[in-house]
Formats: C-alpha cells, structure tokens, sequence
C-alpha cells in the first residue's frame, strides 16, 4: 500500500492531481476513504486484502478533510506478519523473469491486468462492500461521489434542508471509497430507475464521469449523467461550490416530491448571506505565508537585497522549502521555482542568456534530495558559472523538522557524519565559502565577490544557521534545566529606541521579521509611527545586523535578561546604573540602590 497525501485547492500542499490518471494507466488500485477516522481505518485493512487478493499494488489518498479529521475508532489486535526485522527472510528470492519491468515480458503482464487483477479487484470489492450506498426517498435521482468528497457533499445537503448531521440523505448516494477501479455492477444497480445523477468530483480531466458514462450506455442505460457543467470544470469543491451545483443539478432534474426552486433559492441565499456578511467586513489583510521569527534565512534574503542594490537584480532560482517564501514581500526574491532541490538545474538552463549570473537558493534537505545530483554534479560536469546558495540549517525544515544526512543528531542519537562543504569539494568544487547566516555585512560582502569573481566555475555559498524553532525548542528546554538547579540563564532581546528611530522602516523592509512592527511615535512633534520590537522577538539579532550592515540608523539596542544573577551581574548593573546616570546627569545612586 503506497500512502498518498494529495488534495485540491489553494488548501493543498501538493497540488499534482495526477494520482487517477498514475491509478488508470499502471493499473493500481486507488483508495479515496470517506473522511471520518473508521471509514480511513477500514479502508487501511481492506486495503491490504485488496492487494493480496488481486496481487496488485494499492494506493491510499488522504485528503486535507481526512488529515484534519478528529474522532475515535475501534482498534484491532496487531497480527504478526509472515516476514519482519525479527523475522527475517533467510535468503533472497530466485529471479522471475516474467516479472522483469521491461518488454517482452510487460506484454504478458499486461495481459494479465486485464484478464486477473482486475476482476480479482472489482469482485473483492462488491464482495466487501467497500463502497458505500446511503438510501434516499428522492429515489429518481442520485449522487455519485468520490469518498474524499463525502461529509461535504452531506455538510451541503444538510444545509439546503436534505441531509441531517448524522448523514442520513433525502438523495441517495453511493459513496466512491474506491475510485478507482469502478465495478460496472455497482454503478448499474445504483443507477436502475433514476433518470439522472451527479457525479461529484475533483478536478480534470472528469475520469469517474466518463466512465460511468461509458458503462451506462453498454447497459443501454440512458440514465442522465451530470457533473462538470453543474460543477465547475476545476479546482475546489468547497461549500459554497457545491451549494451552487447541487441546487443547478435539483433544478435541472425536478426530482419527484421536490420543490426544487424552492430548495436552490435556499441554497443561494445560504451564499448571498455569506457574501453580503464578507461585503459588511470589509476587505480582511491579507495572511501570506511567512519565515518564522528569527528564521536563520531571512538574514541571507537581506543580504542578497543589499547586494541587488548596488549590482542590480538578477535571476533568482528559488526551490522547494520555508525559502519560497522569500517571493513574498518584503523580500519578493525569486523568478522560478521548479521543484525540490532543482533551483540550480533550473537556473543552468537561463545563465548563458543572463547578462549576470544567475543566483539559486536551495536548503540543506533539498540539496540531499536532488540538487547534489541534477544540480551539482550537472553543473560541474558542463562548467556552469552560477551561485548557489545551500541554506544549511540542519533540517529538512518545512515539512517537519525531519533528519537529514548532515544533521548534527539522528533518530539514533549520533551524527551521522555527513558534511556538505566535503561533499561539494569532492563533488568538484573550487569556489566554496561557508558563511554565518546571521552575519548580514559578511554575506553580501561574499555575494559581491561571487558576483564579480572572473574565475569561471560554480560558486557555492553555504549560508550556516539552525533553523530557529528547532533551536527554540532545544533552549528552552536546556534553560529549564538550569533554572531547576538555579544555575544562571540569560535571554537576549533587542529593542528601538523611539527617540532615535525617524520611522524610515528601511529595518522591516530588509528583514521582514514577525517581531518588528510600528508603533505611534510618542514625539508630538513627529507623525510617522516608529519601529518597535514586541514581545515574541527571540533575539536573534537579525534587526540590529540589518541596520549595521545597511547603514540605516543606531537606534536599535540589545538587552539581556538575567535568571538568577550571581555576583558579578548584580555589581555590574550597578556600576553601568551609576554611570548611565552621570552622563545623563543625574545621579544613578537610586536606580543602583534599587536593583535586586
């Protein structure tokens, strides 16, 4: 069984809408589980019979509705398999030519698709009833629906008054959990006696729609078959889609027993409703995604606006990762993005037409993935003359925090002991810097001199930063540590002086980070509000390197806060009190009198 997550929509992380047609053409099976936690289990279990009775490979999608479903289920003892790591097979299987992925034999194979595995399929499941069929009075007409698609399907049906909560339907439906394959039997005996249905389902081309069409009418069945037309041709069928189509869908079949136009002038009040109450609102801001704070790769977008500002902008090959969202504002870096750890093999196809070398942004996991071998290896092997940018920060971050093989621990404990700067210098190499993420000043010095070296040749530059919710989650826990033992802690933040800042917010502009915000400007005599730095700031010091590195303004200050002083803290403090207060002129004996 080969676990799927795919949805559609703008909800969608990984939005390929290409498992049906992978389903249809390599003849496996595909699963598409009603999104409540016993359907998804079931589906699991049956799953693994289905392949075994059909010796077929099985794919199971989980949508975004089943990921987000929350609920109990009955568990069943575990069974011990045949083979397992404490079980192991004693030796290697002798070699089956007929099972070889390459022609002739794949003629046979096919064959045996066709004429076995999928009868075995269907039989297996119509005998297990794996679909399911949710009875209706409206029996003239009926709903064919994709599993995923189910609890929407009922959530829309419910609110135009034909479904209640706990699923029972006025229109009968018959629940798709196994898209792919259909049997011919269930989809007769479903549509016996109704003169149309609607098939609900996700994106293009319309597979399920087509072939229930094709089947009806080799039964010489004529009934009607809607889908796409009632439903849009593509994208998500979220709630107010589906209001619409079901209420298209009643009105163009007038169901016996029905007040169809009275049932969709319902259904388009339901979404007049929402669209006058969003016109009431107002327009919300809007909520891009954003780096975390104190993300270790805002400080290198920074670094390459800097540069960009005194050698002009160039193509950036952005990748697959937190770092795409460097296209956002404030940074907006970033003229393709083609797949995960391809930035460098994208941008080798439009260097020899750019009047400047172009700049490809990876990070440490895509560059394990597959920029190491289609980027890497490509490039030096054809003498590209790029920069690469491998924004190492020990993970493979937005999906997770997953290990990779140059993390400094594994799920074992140990390193791993992987290293990329050696693998890239084995790799070939020449032109190599490892830079501190943070070091906003010294990564657009290193850029400059990557832009305007005359050696030919890949330029790589390593930015080097942990990624900051990792690190947070591991300080915490060490400073926890410490204060149950009373042993001293320190917590860095920095902060904007308001009688210093001038409001230029060249800072938020260049760093971008969730922390610095604007305040009004308590200078009656000023306006513009100033920067400010609340309280999620997790000292990373990104602002004031900015500020440094652009040359903008001093008005940004750190501080640390001490957890269980020792001596030296407290004298110090009030050492720097006194002096604070003499050069402000006026005594600091108070101040330094009143520190713990």
């Amino acid at each position: 069984m080969i676990i799927i997550g795919e949805d559609y929509g703008e909800g969608a992380s990984v939005i390929q809408e290409r498992s049906y047609a992978y389903a249809l053409k390599s003849s496996m099976w595909l699963l598409d589980p009603r999104p409540d936690l016993p359907s998804i289990v079931r589906m699991v279990e049956k799953g693994f019979e289905l392949s075994e009775a059909s010796h077929a490979p099985v794919m199971l999608e989980l949508r975004i509705r089943a990921c987000h479903a929350t609920g109990e289920f009955a568990a069943k003892d575990n069974r011990k398999s045949e083979f397992s790591g404490l079980n192991k097979i004693s030796g290697p299987p002798r070699f089956n030519y007929a099972r070889l992925s390459h022609p002739p034999v794949t003629f046979s194979q096919e064959k045996l698709k066709v004429e076995e595995r999928l009868p075995a399929a269907r039989a297996f499941i119509r005998a297990h009833k794996l679909n399911e069929f949710i009875a209706g009075e409206l029996d003239d007409i009926g709903i064919i629906v994709m599993g995923g698609l189910t609890n929407s399907v009922l959530r829309a049906l419910e609110r135009m008054g034909l479904a209640d909560v706990f699923g029972d339907s006025r229109v009968p439906l018959l629940v798709l959990n196994v898209v792919y394959p259909l049997v011919p039997e269930e989809i007769r005996e479903f549509c016996a006696g109704k003169h149309a249905v609607l098939v609900v389902e996700e994106g293009n081309p319309d597979y399920i729609e087509q072939a229930i069409n094709v089947e009806l009418r080799r039964a010489d069945m004529q009934t009607r078959v809607l889908g796409k037309g009632a439903l849009p041709q593509a994208g998500e069928y979220t709630s107010d889609v589906l209001l619409e189509g079901l209420a298209t869908f009643l009105q163009d079949t007038r169901p016996h027993g029905l007040d169809a136009d009275s049932v969709a002038e319902k259904a388009r009040g339901l979404i007049a409703h929402k669209q006058k109450a969003a016109a009431a609102l107002g327009p919300l801001p809007p909520r891009p995604p954003a780096f975390c704070t104190g993300c270790p790769e805002r400080p290198v977008f920074a670094s390459i606006k800097l540069m960009q500002r005194e050698l002009g902008p160039t193509h950036i090959s952005t990748d697959i990762g937190c770092h795409s969202f460097a296209t956002f504002a404030p940074f907006s870096l970033g003229n393709s993005i083609l797949g995960y750890g391809m930035s460098l093999a994208s941008a080798a196809a439009v260097t020899p037409n750019m009047a400047r070398r172009p700049i490809a942004i990876m990070g440490d996991g895509g560059f394990w993935h597959n920029g190491l071998i289609t980027g890497v290896a490509s490039n030096v092997f054809n003498k590209g003359d790029g920069v690469l940018i491998v924004l190492q920060n020990g993970y493979a971050s937005a999906t997770g925090q997953q290990y990779i093989p140059s993390s400094t621990t594994s799920r074992e404990g140990p390193t791993p002991g992987v290293d990329i700067e050696q693998t890239l210098r084995a790799m070939g190499v020449k032109w190599l810097r490892t830079v501190h993420s943070y070091s906003v000043a010294l990564m657009t010095k290193t850029l400059k001199e990557a832009m305007r070296t005359a050696e030919r040749g890949l330029k790589v530059i390593i930015a080097d930063g942990e990624c900051q919710l990792a690190r947070q989650r591991r300080v915490r826990a060490e400073d926890a540590g410490k204060l149950e033992r009373g042993e001293r802690v320190t917590r860095t933040r920095y902060g904007v002086d308001d009688e210093i800042c001038t409001g230029d917010h060249s800072c938020i502009r260049l760093s971008g980070c969730p922390s610095l915000t604007v305040k009004p400007s308590t200078d009656p005599l000023r306006s513009d509000p100033v920067a400010t730095v609340i309280d999620t700031c997790v000292g990373c010091g990104l602002c004031g390197e900015v500020a440094h590195a652009a040359v903008l303004c001093p008005s940004f200050y750190r501080a640390e806060i001490v957890r269980n002083a020792n001596w030296r803290d407290r004298a110090l403090f009030r050492l720097r009190q006194k002096v604070i207060g003499w050069l402000g002129g006026y005594g600091g004996e108070a101040a330094a009198k009143a520190a713990p």
